[in-house]
């Protein structure tokens, strides 16, 4: 039976076409996480993570750490005779490593996330069975992408909007700070027409009375999706926009493991969600949570973080086909959009109007990493 042999740890700087700017943080590069998995069967499997110190609490540094010193130790020998067995073991895990692994309480969903996509891939690839979970394996036919930037001022803004109205774009999300949210969304909302769904992602920009404000002003140009107006704690607060504006509020830094979960559905402290997969603990831990949220009402967006490379996703187009239609909204597979350069093959990225790429076929994630330029972006 196949037992895990080694792990290779990588930290990466994949560079971006030009700067994303959100309300917590301006990016050039990735910042991310390579793990490669080795089997004694000679299978090989990479696992990948983004973490973020205001999304699940961890930064690259730490999780490298903890993945090196605490996780990957533990994992050496680990049997797994059935693809099943893993599959058991990562549900049992949903989204963080077995107790006694790390303290109590220790952020470590996205670095968990990195190994549970590993270990899938590398099982897979052993098993000859693809990284996905049982059920449907095909995308809805319906499913498109949403395109995401931010809001600016000027020939810049108006230049990418009529770009998104020209290449097709029925979903938009907006990224929006403190000021001049409403002019923004009104010339958005101009440019785009009326059938076009725009949302908007604050990133924790906005206090209580400020979203009560906003709120109601921006839903006059038919946003009605208001993610994460308020820092990730403030629960009571969220549950408040809730409760006043009887408007969307969907969560995203507020969410990572399943304890952060049953707190907002215990407080209602949102309408939906943003599930990503590198925050939340993995594949399976991502599922959990969009099967629990679903259980409860609340919609689902399956999101990813800034900087991903064709391996997550194409762990996100496999949850994507999992929850099936019931994904109100995704956004992913960015691809050279986004990245100067990606070390995965095939690429992954979605085309004219949001369409999806087709899922990778074969063993694992059915991608390949180009070990020979991976040197070129590795920091660490």
């Amino acid at each position: 039976m196949p037992a895990v042999k080694s792990f290779t740890l990588h930290a990466l700087e994949l560079p971006f076409r030009k700067p994303f700017k959100h309300a917590a943080k301006e990016r050039w590069t990735s910042d991310s996480i390579l793990l490669k998995c080795e089997l004694d069967d000679g299978s090989i499997g990479f696992g990948e993570c983004l973490p973020r110190d205001y999304v699940s609490g961890e930064s690259r540094d730490d999780a490298y750490v903890l993945m090196e010193h605490s996780f990957l130790p533990r994992l050496i020998g680990q049997e797994f005779t059935t693809w099943q067995e893993l599959v058991d073991f990562l549900t049992d895990c949903n989204g963080r490593a077995p107790v006694g692994w790390t303290e109590p309480g220790k952020p470590q969903t996205a670095a968990w996330a990195a190994v549970d996509l590993a270990l899938l891939d590398a099982f897979g690839h052993s098993f000859k069975q693809p990284a996905q979970l049982s059920g449907q394996t095909q995308l809805p036919k319906a499913f498109r992408y949403s395109v995401v930037f931010s809001s600016a001022e000027g020939w810049s803004y108006l230049k990418t909007l009529l770009m998104v109205r020209l290449y097709g774009f029925r979903q938009v999300k907006l990224k929006i700070g403190a000021e001049g949210s409403v002019d923004m969304v009104r010339t958005a909302r101009k440019v785009l027409g009326s059938g076009c769904d725009i949302r908007v992602d604050v990133n924790m920009a906005w206090d209580v009375n400020s979203a009560l404000d906003m709120m109601p002003r921006l839903a006059e140009y038919g946003v009605r999706s208001f993610e994460q107006p308020l820092m990730p704690e403030d629960i009571d607060g969220l549950a408040q926009l809730v409760r006043d504006t009887g408007l969307e509020v969907m969560v995203d830094e507020s969410l990572n493991d399943a304890d952060s979960l049953e707190t907002l559905i215990r407080s209602k402290a949102c309408t939906s969600l943003n599930v990503r997969i590198s925050k939340c603990g993995g594949l399976v831990a991502a599922y959990d949570r969009c099967r629990r949220g679903l259980e409860e009402g609340l919609i689902i967006q399956v999101g990813c973080q800034v900087g991903e490379s064709s391996l997550l996703s194409a762990a996100q187009l496999a949850l994507i086909a999992r929850v099936g239609e019931r994904v109100r909204f995704g956004e992913g597979c960015f691809g050279h959009h986004l990245l100067k350069e990606d070390p995965v093959t095939p690429l992954l990225q979605f085309g004219y109007a949001g369409q999806p790429p087709c899922r990778p076929s074969g063993p694992g994630f059915g991608v390949e990493i180009d070990r020979h330029a991976l040197p070129l972006w590795v920091k660490r």
